[in-house]
């Protein structure tokens, strides 16, 4: 028996929550073989839990790059990219790889933070990101970073930021909106360049979240390199991801995080998708 191949380039989170940590979990949750290239060191300071983020060096990131594509991806998935020359160096992976699908999740700042890691990535990922990708999965902040406009705060805003991202190359998009947006559901906008998708679950009053986004776009990677197409992939992976965070728990007194091994241990959540005007 073969495993299809995962590979995430993206930062580590040393509380294990996010970055490659959940990505790796959320991999072998899909069964699928995951393996990384470390773009970032992110640790936290224990009192208050402020995030320091030290980017690896670009000829190890080099290295390592050249090490997984030996590896034959099946799907390439990114998260947290410190800098214009890694973001380039990510996509010149992609299209140098014989990987199906590439998976950008469009990481701008740490959870609790809300500066841009780097201004020049936003650029970056529009030139270089985007219009290579066959998923995107901006949360409502990067949405409106990638599309130009404010951030959107309701339906109608979500889809016509998924209809710019999608403007400039990607293949689909699926805006995350989450709890940020008011109402008993979480909502995501999925977008194909026709038909706009609004993917529905029940919204949980729970601050256990850490590591959502990662593990997302993550179960996306795998459910594509499972042979799912885009929109099973990302209604899966929002069902996958909403048990995580139901399920999920206080890891101290800082943070709380989802719990990757809940779908396929706890309970299947429901995700309905209904196409809208």
């Amino acid at each position: 028996m073969t495993l299809a191949k995962t590979l995430t380039i993206a930062g580590t989170d040393v509380s294990g929550g996010a970055g490659i940590a959940a990505d790796l979990k959320a991999f072998q949750e899909h069964e699928t073989y995951g393996f990384s290239v470390l773009t970032t060191v992110v640790s936290m300071e224990p009192s208050t839990w402020s995030h320091r983020v030290s980017p690896i060096p670009i000829e190890d990131v080099k290295n390592q790059l050249e090490t997984a594509l030996s590896l034959n991806p099946d799907v390439i998935k990114t998260g947290m990219l410190p800098s214009e020359e890694v973001v380039e160096l990510s996509k010149e992976a992609f299209l140098n790889s014989n990987a199906k699908h590439f998976v950008v999740d469009p990481v701008m700042v740490c959870k609790g933070d809300d500066e841009v890691l780097n201004p020049g990535l936003v650029e970056s990922m529009i030139e270089n990101l985007i219009p290579n990708a066959t998923v995107v999965t901006p949360n409502l902040v990067e949405a409106g970073h990638l599309a130009g406009v404010k951030t959107p705060r309701t339906l109608d805003e979500i889809k016509e930021a998924a209809k710019a991202i999608h403007a400039k190359g990607a293949n689909y998009v699926v805006v995350k909106g989450g709890t940020g947006i008011e109402g008993d559901s979480a909502i995501d906008v999925f977008y194909d360049g026709t038909e706009l998708h609004l993917l529905e679950s029940k919204k949980f009053d729970t601050a256990f979240n850490h590591g959502a986004g990662c593990t997302f776009a993550a179960s996306i990677a795998a459910n594509l390199a499972n042979g799912k197409e885009p929109l099973e992939a990302v209604q899966l992976a929002k069902a996958f991801v909403t048990s995580a965070i139901k399920n999920g728990w206080q890891m101290n007194e800082h943070v709380g995080v989802v719990r990757h091994g809940a779908y396929n241990s706890v309970e299947k959540i429901e995700v309905t998708n209904k196409v809208l005007n």
